[in-house]
């Protein structure tokens, strides 16, 4: 992470004012600065409220805090921000570079037990028994709450709770047990609503810029300590009682809201390097390691039996078969040999086949390139939303080659309904995706959810799929039906051979079940982190480990699908168009067994909808985890059925 920042800050330098969005720095300066390279003011920006406990997000004013009056207008939001459900406003918190802030007021919220007062606080109290975090955004690094954990070690979170309830046992949330003697009284909300903001920056000669800045710098980091403080009762001291709202409202409330800001400096710290406290304190580079090499070994087991199957077993059975001597050979054949005249008999369903092989290879491309990307530094976390306007824009770009591969693979199956199959291509998986998508918005919507999408979002991503999406994929058919068929290495009998009766071992469904798990095995751990970084709010960087890992992943689901395929050619079943698609898509069952294993085991979601959203855009991630697996099991097992015909001589 480190270096790849370097690099990109070199080249942005070089190139005299182009640079990656999130990756240049900002200059900051002292009021009266002769300067003009460097601003005064440092923006505080607000997101979106969520928890762990609740998988609707919220925006900052939905639970009635203070904001901003200026009414400034917000940072512009890329796609995949405002598809994530981000939603960066201003905040009424203002703060000048250098200038120290004790105690300053921010604005006073004042409740009567009676009609929207009370339904406000209800809300409050809510939030804070689902424990909301806030996140703050300075200088497009998040603003992180440090505590220690349980180990001894410093945990920096990008998220801070609003606070934090007792309930009648005793019993405390999370944020309450950081400094438990404080707030004990049971049945109680205790509302943050006091912030020690610490602003870390580096000051004087930049060593990675080198920029030399009037009695200024540039912001390492911003972490925050909140804090409950009863004002009425000494204002911003460590001996004021924390801010109570008991469960039942009986008088009137005022909450006053506060802030507080120091300045720290220090040179032993480069720019580029300021992400690395958060990242770090994140990282779990052993288990990491540990997932590799657990997945390498795997792929080596699986590559020495395919090296076995291919140098000895198979080598074996075309060089006997490929023997001129005398036609009493050609009795002796067995195995796989028999098959040669309906290994390419077209499969049923091929339809549906050809338009789920050519949507699962627009993913497989999607997901490489974005992969490469953000191993570049492209998308980075500084990059706010790229991540995720990156795969939609390439999944949309990539159109053309779906329907290319579905169109060729159509033709070769002796279809001629060419427009059902490109209009299926264009519609079938992107109008699932879609109507599961939108379904998720109407709920998002009936919530007053910030993750709803925007009508004229919704109207941009159809305009991207019917206007960009769908005209590709009509190109890339038109060029697939245009080619000639392919031609097989063998001709395919008129009259089906009969399958001899088969072994529970070479059945369809204990085969298709048994290719998903090494494939799975491969990728259990980086999931952990993956699904870490989308329900808990962690920052996801590990982008060198996630390409190895895909890259393993795709070997894995090749090697288990030939094996299989070999093993069933040999049990004289040619049956195995299907049949590769589905053993290595099978991994995402294995998916969907471990993302309800993490909703039970690690979430605390609570509420229908909640769930019903969870598990909905799981659903999402599963069908295209399936479409992507299954499409390489299949590729692989078509490249090595023709490959091993292809040497056989046939009379």
């Amino acid at each position: 992470m480190r270096s790849t920042v370097l690099v990109v800050s070199a080249l942005i330098t070089v190139c005299q004012g182009f640079y990656l969005p999130g990756l240049a720095p900002v200059n900051y300066c002292i009021k009266g600065s002769a300067n003009a390279k460097c601003q005064t003011h440092i923006p505080l920006y607000v997101n979106r409220l969520n928890s762990e406990e609740s998988v609707i997000p919220y925006e900052y004013s939905h639970f009635d805090f203070c904001e901003e009056d200026t009414k400034e207008a917000p940072p512009v939001e890329n796609l995949g921000q405002v598809v994530f459900g981000e939603r960066i406003r201003t905040s009424p918190y203002h703060i000048n570079f250098l200038e120290t802030v004790d105690c300053k007021e921010v604005c006073t919220k004042n409740y009567v037990p009676a009609g929207k007062d009370l339904d406000r606080l209800a809300l409050l109290q809510k939030a804070m028994n689902l424990n909301y975090q806030h996140h703050w955004i300075v200088d497009n690094m998040p603003v992180t709450w440090c505590y220690v954990v349980r180990d001894g070690e410093l945990y920096c979170s990008t998220g801070m709770p609003i606070g934090c309830f007792v309930d009648d046992h005793g019993r405390r949330k999370d944020a309450c047990v950081v400094d438990p003697l404080r707030y004990k009284t049971s049945s109680t909300y205790y509302i943050f609503n006091h912030v020690h903001l610490n602003i870390t920056y580096h000051s004087g000669v930049t060593e990675d810029w080198g920029i030399k800045l009037d009695k200024g710098g540039r912001i390492l980091s911003v972490r925050v300590i909140p804090e409950s403080y009863d004002h009425k009762h000494g204002g911003c001291k460590s001996s004021t009682p924390p801010m109570a709202i008991p469960s039942q409202i009986k008088s009137k409330i005022s909450i006053n809201y506060t802030y507080s800001v120091v300045f720290t400096e220090r040179n032993d710290i480069k720019w580029s390097s300021r992400w690395d406290y958060i990242l770090d304190s994140m990282a779990h580079t052993n288990i990491q390691w540990f997932s590799i090499l657990n997945s390498l070994v795997i792929v080596l087991f699986l590559s020495g039996m395919v090296a076995m199957i291919m140098l000895r077993t198979l080598h074996k059975d075309i060089a006997r078969y490929n023997e001129n001597d005398a036609g009493e050979d050609a009795q002796e054949e067995y195995g796989w040999k028999l098959v040669h005249g309906d290994v390419f008999r077209p499969p049923r369903k091929g339809m549906l086949l050809s338009v789920l092989v050519g949507s699962g290879f627009q993913v497989f491309l999607m997901t490489l390139i974005t992969l490469l990307f953000a191993c570049l530094g492209f998308l980075s976390p500084a990059n706010r939303g790229a991540l995720m306007t990156c795969a939609m824009v390439l999944y949309v770009c990539l159109g053309f080659f779906s329907g290319y591969i579905s169109a060729r693979l159509y033709k070769s199956f002796g279809g001629e309904k060419w427009k059902s199959n490109v209009l299926l291509t264009s519609m079938l998986c992107s109008g699932i995706v879609f109507v599961v998508f939108f379904v998720m918005n109407l709920l998002l919507w009936y919530k007053q959810s910030s993750a709803a999408i925007p009508f004229t979002t919704l109207l941009a991503l159809l305009a991207l799929w019917f206007l960009l999406a769908v005209p590709l994929t009509f190109v890339g058919a038109f060029f697939g039906f245009k080619k000639r068929s392919l031609e097989n290495p063998v001709r395919t009998n008129k009259i089906p051979r009969q399958i001899p009766e088969q072994s529970m071992y070479t059945q369809p469904l204990p085969g298709i079940i048994m290719g998903g798990v090494l494939p799975f095995g491969c990728i259990f751990i980086q999931l952990f982190f993956i699904l870490n970084s989308i329900w808990s709010s962690q920052t996801y960087y590990m982008f060198g480990f996630l390409f190895l890992v895909f890259v393993i992943l795709v070997i894995t689901c090749s090697e288990t699908t030939i094996l299989l395929c070999y093993f069933h050619l040999c049990a004289e079943d040619y049956h195995w168009w299907w049949r590769s698609f589905l053993t290595s898509g099978f991994t995402a069952f294995y998916l969907f067994v471990y993302c309800v294993h993490y909703f039970v085991a690690k979430l605390n979601i609570e509420g229908v909808i909640s769930t019903i959203l969870y598990f909905g855009y799981t659903s999402i991630m599963v069908f295209l985890f399936f479409l992507l697996t299954g499409t390489i099991g299949f590729l692989a097992c078509f490249w090595f059925v023709r490959k091993i015909y292809s040497v056989v001589k046939v009379d």
